[in-house]
């Protein structure tokens, strides 16, 4: 899957597809916008109309 496309995704498998990013690969969100070129603003904005909100302590949209 090229991670890169994901903001073009349905949101709802956006969000599994971040975590699980986010879980297994990147320490952060901003590891994983920079790893793989995601526009931050549009990220959250995107996971902020479906009411999820990025929570550092376990590092994943909830």
């Amino acid at each position: 899957m090229e991670v890169h496309n994901l903001l073009s995704l349905d949101s709802r498998i956006a969000i599994g597809i971040i975590n699980e990013r986010l879980r297994l690969e990147c320490d952060s969100v901003d590891e994983l916008v920079s790893r793989y070129e995601l526009d931050a603003e549009a990220l959250v904005n995107k996971m902020a109309a479906m009411g999820y909100y990025y929570d550092p302590l376990t590092n994943q949209f909830r």
